[in-house]
């Protein structure tokens, strides 16, 4: 036997449900003008963010501009309206997670035509400054990596002056005749005069560096601080960046130039050269008991000579080592790429962009919490017993007239006959019509 009790029924929940729904009818009265609200100000900064892309600013570049941000706005707006209207109506979770997968698959597709556009509108310049800042700051790394390197290449004109200076004594001290026994200025001596002379224009060299490179320290100082101007200068940041890349080609000349400047492979070349190439002299002893003291003496300066090559080789490699100054170019960026290059540094800004495009969806996740909750409170009712006042109403005047077109048209009733007026008698006439004369046309038929 079929089961006849009625569905239950709770009257709080069906209240509840009501008072939800009227709430929503209010609440859709202003949301389309609320959503297309978002889609215009989103479209706003889409144009902004795209004309900043743009090279021309002709005509073409302002339609095309205009056009893009226009499809976009348009773009958002009809795929939330569809989501606002469609996904909360959606009464299975299967249904609800597919168009929740589209909605999130459009949030990305967003994300990816609108919102780094708007960041770019946002914080285009903040972000443009930030990549000259961090060009300024690898250019000084430069400069100074440069400068060190150089500085600590001229220290080893200390160790050339050493050595050069251990040849000197001992050419005096062969002069004298205590090396060989030969007082002097024999073979030995020539030797000895002929490296310290060698290293002597090493260190003269060296001695006329310095000046150069400490003009080119200052010169490179003097060009940060002008570009460190015009990062915090007002104006348009584009105007900026032209005098920022004239500054940026002078500072990367005088990086190249502090490196040229270092002695280190010079001093490195001649140390290799201060035993490889010695010139030696003939032996010019009278006896061959002096020639011979002369020979032995010429082997133990060489030998000299080459633990003095190999000192001073060794300084100039522990400079060669240090890691070379890199090579920084600066190359000018638009505001869209600065945005995504320093996105790390402009969060509130990405944040502000991407809200803008998705705050439709904290929307969309309201009424579907609300829909589940009116149908919740209505349960199983039936829908005649949702019915306001009102709706029933109205339900019935349009039964009223449904009915009234339906029933067929009533044939019209016969005229009643109109009964003849009986003939007045001559008693009956009025005492003022029997009172007029004849008309004078109307002959008398009396005699």
């Amino acid at each position: 036997m079929p089961d006849t009790n009625p569905p239950a029924r709770d009257p709080q929940g069906l209240a509840h449900a009501r008072e939800l729904q009227g709430h929503l009818t209010w609440l859709d009265s202003f949301s389309g003008a609320a959503l297309a609200v978002l889609a215009t100000a989103s479209g706003i900064y889409t144009y902004l963010g795209v004309s900043s892309l743009l090279d021309d600013t002709g005509a073409m570049s302002f339609f095309a501009a205009s056009a893009y941000s226009i499809a976009v706005s348009v773009g958002i707006f009809v795929f939330w309206s569809y989501l606002m209207r469609l996904l909360p109506a959606m009464r299975t979770a299967g249904a609800k997670l597919k168009l929740m997968g589209a909605m999130a698959l459009g949030s990305l597709a967003i994300i990816a035509m609108s919102s780094w556009l708007n960041a770019a509108a946002l914080a285009g310049s903040a972000a443009v400054e930030q990549h000259l800042a961090q060009t300024v700051q690898e250019y000084q790394q430069a400069l100074e990596q440069a400068h060190d390197t150089a500085v600590s290449a001229q220290a080893l004109e200390r160790d050339v002056t050493r050595v050069r200076q251990s040849f000197e004594d001992l050419s005096e001290q062969e002069a004298a005749g205590d090396l060989s026994g030969l007082a002097g200025r024999g073979a030995v001596f020539r030797v000895l005069r002929q490296k310290a002379e060698e290293l002597a224009a090493l260190e003269t060299q060296i001695q006329a560096q310095a000046p150069l490179i400490e003009a080119a320290f200052d010169e490179g100082n003097a060009i940060l601080s002008r570009m460190r101007a015009l990062i915090v200068e007002p104006g348009a940041v584009e105007a900026r960046s032209v005098a920022f890349s004239e500054d940026a080609v002078r500072l990367a000349g005088l990086v190249s130039t502090l490196r040229q400047l270092s002695v280190a492979p010079l001093v490195d070349r001649a140390a290799e050269d201060l035993s490889a190439s010695v010139v030696l002299p003939e032996l010019d002893a009278s006896g061959v008991a002096g020639q011979n003291a002369q020979q032995s003496t010429i082997s133990s300066v060489l030998q000299v000579l080459a633990l003095r090559a190999a000192s001073l080789e060794e300084a100039a490699e522990q400079v060669l080592a240090r890691p070379a100054a890199p090579e920084v170019l600066y190359t000018p960026i638009s505001s869209a790429d600065a945005v995504i290059l320093y996105a790390g540094n402009f969060v509130p800004s990405w944040a502000g962009a991407i809200a803008i495009d998705l705050l439709p969806a904290v929307l969309v996740l309201i009424l579907m919490v609300t829909q589940s909750a009116i149908r919740t409170g209505r349960g199983d009712i039936p829908a005649e017993d949702t019915l306001t006042l009102a709706e029933l109403r109205s339900a019935l005047h349009a039964m009223r007239e449904m009915e009234a077109l339906d029933r067929p048209a009533a044939a019209p009733a016969p005229a009643a006959p109109i009964a003849p007026e009986p003939p007045a008698s001559p008693e009956a006439e009025p005492e003022n019509i029997r009172a007029l004369p004849p008309h004078p046309s109307v002959r008398s038929t009396d005699g």
